[in-house]
């Protein structure tokens, strides 16, 4: 397991003063890339090999998001790494052990000269050290589309340069925040969410946002599929949303 501590910062926090989503992601985000870059499997050694890891994937459950100036844990546990696929852990605690939120994301590591996914690495492996997996109601990766619902207008979106991450393409958590901008109502808490990504999107691209909305007893679904302007999917994030 490999974690760190902060607080959560004003320029994380939403009207409410509560840590948006995109800012948890963010935090995840972060925590596995302080893993990789404490070494020796850093992002300049796949660099040098052509390689990256790339996310197919991630699952999100919200138990609570945690307020202004709130001290906070977030960790990461890698939990396999087999052939071109490794799979991890994240989590968000308080100081006091409260279990904010979890998470499950599963990565291809990629030779981008060749274009086709690679197998770990020794390096790699040695980079990770895997543990159990994390208790959690694990979900289906893949996202289905829902055939019925409501639709949801929503403007098509052309990819700026704060969207890029260092591969230059589209950052895993801009697509989970184009998403959000596509809820009706934006003060509607995300108790949990799926993305699976298809795609990789750069610079000038323009994605077409498809929105569908489900009910059930006490929650919103949304399905959005942001397509490309061949109506081929790039991101499919599912949003669950409380209706209370």
């Amino acid at each position: 397991m490999y974690s760190f501590n902060s607080r959560i910062r004003y320029s994380e926090v939403d009207s409410n003063a509560e840590l948006t989503l995109e800012s948890l992601i963010d935090y995840f985000q972060d925590c596995s890339t302080f893993q990789t870059q404490d070494g020796p499997a850093t992002m300049e050694y796949l660099r040098e090999q052509n390689m990256a890891w790339v996310l197919n994937s991630w699952q999100i459950i919200i138990n609570r998001y945690p307020k202004l100036c709130e001290h906070v844990t977030i960790g990461t546990v890698p939990y396999m790494l087999k052939g071109p696929l490794g799979l991890r852990n994240f989590f968000m605690d308080t100081e006091n052990g409260e279990r904010l939120a979890i998470a499950n994301s599963v990565w291809t590591l990629f030779d981008f000269e060749k274009n086709v996914p690679v197998r770990v690495t020794p390096v790699i492996i040695d980079a990770y050290p895997l543990e159990d997996k994390l208790e959690m109601e694990y979900g289906d990766r893949k996202i289905k589309i829902p055939e019925t619902g409501e639709k949801i207008a929503c403007e098509e979106i052309v990819v700026r340069r704060h969207n890029l991450d260092t591969n230059n393409h589209v950052n895993n958590g801009q697509y989970i925040r184009m998403a959000i901008d596509c809820l009706e109502d934006k003060s509607r808490k995300v108790t949990s969410m799926r993305a699976e990504y298809k795609k990789q999107a750069r610079l000038g691209d323009i994605l077409l946002p498809v929105v569908i909305k489900n009910k059930e007893v006490d929650n919103s679904i949304y399905t959005v599929s942001l397509n490309n302007t061949e109506g081929l999917p790039v991101c499919v994030v599912e949003l669950v949303v409380s209706d209370n």
